[in-house]
């Protein structure tokens, strides 16, 4: 972390009020959103929870911020605005960042093999035993991005019988031991969720000749001011960390030891896949910078197109269909990207990308909608009483003004594959005047929408969003 900020390179000890606006002054209903929070409240008063905190931003702005509970059922700290979290693959997003910000210097390809700067994969062998094989293709930096690389995860049963992950290692240490195991499959032929993202910490090092973690806090938390994330939480700072907390035998909550070393000391092996503690403000703070297409007040970190890019879809067709139907992409950011609303169990709009970790944390980001929502738990299993569509639904019908974009330069039109009762729907990316965006679709042509008007000859928008149906239009 940077110089001043933190204490021993770990979660800093000092922070303030996170500034936040009225909620009608971004179009949304403040009395919805206290039903959110009653929500949460009511799964603390059943036993579901401890205690949980939540974020809401619209147009580049805070409405929201609550935090509902306790950290700790023994200590009765109460949760606040600032307490820590294990937010596990919510680390992924923040390391690919930092991938593609290398990458916008010029420091790789994407398509390069990852034994031109790991020398380890060049050996790598698909299967075991006689079976044994060279891949038909080497593994690419791409294929870590989009977890099509046949590496295998870290609870997999394959690395715990061969211990490929301990965060008593290094990552040097770290690479020599997944090279190890096997692929699983040959690279780009199966989207496999996996250890990638802490190879590409690895990268990160061999590009940079610095350590991970300093890199992260030169190149991305420390511009975003991201004080309260970090690999470590020191002890000035362990006050304002949650426990978390799973179902007992007898039907009450008890604590849950995930890690050999815990979050309370320094790990060697700085994981960017699983390794961060965050904040809800900080990760709002991230989550902002993506959906403004890599900036955040005045600070850029990735260029727009490359903003844009990773958070798209990347598989490939055959790749994409396989996983769920299409319904449910993968960018390169390490987030899921939804294709299709109807295979998602929460209300969303095409575009919408997010991603969670596996101790109760999750983001969405809505382009269509304009909004950001953060919700950290720290619960095992993620998911208790079904928390997070439950509160993404109730936040979702809090959104009820829609932006209204005129005379906006149409940067992006492309045909979505949608089941075939539904049809091609065409899709559309803005950038409006003032260099925001959204996306929209319909099931009219890209000239006529609801409510939308394009004109092919100068390649503008003239918008009337409806906010009877908001995710009809393209607007931004």
């Amino acid at each position: 972390m940077l110089a001043g900020l933190v204490l021993a390179g770990g979660v800093s000890v000092r922070g303030g009020q996170v500034a936040r606006v009225a909620p009608a002054s971004v179009g949304l209903d403040g009395a919805v959103l206290g039903q959110a929070t009653a929500l949460l409240q009511s799964l603390v008063a059943e036993g579901a929870i401890a205690g949980a905190v939540a974020g809401v931003a619209r147009r580049d702005q805070v409405a929201y911020l609550e935090a509902v509970g306790v950290q700790d059922l023994t200590t009765r700290v109460p949760m606040n605005e600032r307490s820590l979290f294990r937010i596990y693959s919510m680390t992924k997003p923040i390391t690919a960042v930092a991938v593609m910000m290398l990458h916008d210097e010029g420091r790789f390809r994407l398509d390069d093999p990852v034994s031109k700067y790991l020398p380890e994969f060049a050996d790598v062998r698909v299967g075991a035993g006689p079976a044994a094989r060279p891949a038909t293709r080497p593994v690419t930096i791409e294929d870590l991005l989009l977890h099509t690389s046949g590496l295998s995860h870290r609870t997999s049963e394959l690395y715990r019988d061969l211990q490929v992950r301990s965060r008593a290692d290094t990552l040097a240490q770290f690479v020599t031991k997944i090279t190890r195991a096997p692929l699983m499959e040959d690279p780009g032929t199966r989207f496999r969720y996996s250890e990638a993202t802490t190879v590409l910490g690895r990268l990160i090092e061999v590009w940079t000749g610095q350590p991970f973690d300093r890199v992260l806090d030169q190149r991305v938390l420390g511009p975003l001011k991201m004080a309260d994330t970090a690999f470590w939480v020191p002890p000035d700072a362990r006050p304002r960390l949650a426990t978390v907390y799973g179902p007992s035998p007898a039907g009450t909550l008890a604590p849950v030891d995930i890690e050999a070393v815990p979050f309370t000391e320094r790990p060697t092996l700085l994981e960017g896949a699983v390794g961060l503690v965050s904040s809800v403000p900080d990760f709002l703070r991230f989550a902002r910078m993506l959906l403004n297409e890599g900036t955040l007040d005045g600070v850029r970190l990735l260029k727009a197109d490359t903003a844009r890019r990773i958070v798209a879809n990347g598989l490939p067709p055959a790749v994409l269909q396989a996983r769920g139907g299409g319904r449910m992409g993968w960018g390169l950011a390490n987030v899921n990207v939804v294709m299709d609303p109807s295979g998602v169990n929460y209300p969303a709009r095409v575009g919408e990308y997010g991603w969670d970790g596996t101790a109760g944390t999750i983001f969405w980001n809505d382009p269509a909608a304009g909004t950001v929502i953060v919700l950290m738990t720290q619960s095992a299993p993620a998911n208790p009483a079904g928390i997070r569509q439950r509160f993404k639904a109730v936040v979702d019908g809090a959104i009820r003004e829609a932006p209204v974009i005129q005379f906006a330069e149409v940067i992006e039109i492309q045909a979505l594959r949608r089941p075939p009762l539904l049809g091609a729907v065409p899709f559309c990316r803005i950038m409006a005047p003032q260099g925001g965006f959204g996306v929209g679709c319909s099931n009219a042509t890209p000239n006529e929408h609801d409510g939308c008007s394009f004109s092919p000859a100068t390649k503008r928008v003239s918008s009337e969003a409806s906010r009877s149906r908001p995710s009809t239009c393209c607007w931004g």
